[in-house]
């Protein structure tokens, strides 16, 4: 494999249409390099060292996506004395020794505060103290639902939010071990004690 995939590369001819999974013995160092040099893709790897490249997002998902970004990425800009909240983009080494993903995550200024400089600038080992995931034509809701339980909330997270705007459905995952339902977008979501204040209506996801 190359250092750089192109568009025309079979990753990516292998991804339009469903994940690519594999598995591989690279230690976390080597892992990290190899996310870091594939930038353009999704790529995360579970405790048992099952690497899984996703497709592209549909046009519609990015949307949905955008949306519940911006809102977060709002109420951090806010509240810059609380923490950070970063983008899908951003990858997390985490205790179960797997490296994953979120559609928007949020991390406490006393975290962060920990970090050192070159920590900053690779992929760290850190739990995020909130994370959204938002369901994608691609994604499978089962492994959805058990990435919010199995690995977010066991790994540390202390709220973590699962909407799936195509069926106006959501779910609310708590370090408590609760799990609330939101059966439709007439409803709002609260950032509780982890991010007070914020609110997030469900209803705007409806384009």
């Amino acid at each position: 494999m190359t250092a750089t995939a192109t568009a025309t590369s079979p990753i990516h001819e292998l991804i339009q249409h469903e994940p690519l999974v594999f598995e591989s013995s690279m230690n976390k160092e080597q892992f990290n390099n190899f996310v870091l040099r594939h930038t353009d893709l999704r790529i995360e790897r579970d405790k048992h060292g099952i690497i899984t490249i996703h497709p592209p997002m549909t046009l519609k998902s990015s949307l949905y996506e955008g949306l519940a970004f911006t809102k977060l990425s709002n109420w951090s800009i806010a509240n810059p004395g609380r923490g950070t909240a970063f983008s899908p983009s951003a990858s997390f080494n985490l205790p179960d020794g797997s490296q994953k993903k979120a559609d928007g995550a949020w991390i406490s200024k006393q975290k962060l505060d920990l970090l050192t400089e070159e920590e900053e600038d690779s992929i760290p080992d850190l739990v995020p103290d909130f994370v959204m995931e938002v369901v994608s034509k691609t994604d499978s809701l089962k492994k959805q639902k058990e990435k919010m339980e199995e690995v977010w909330i066991e790994n540390g997270v202390r709220l973590a939010w699962l909407i799936d705007p195509k069926n106006e459905k959501a779910w609310v995952y708590r370090a408590d071990g609760t799990m609330e339902t939101i059966e439709d977008f007439e409803q709002s979501l609260s950032g509780e004690d982890v991010l007070p204040g914020f609110q997030f209506h469900l209803w705007e996801l409806r384009k």
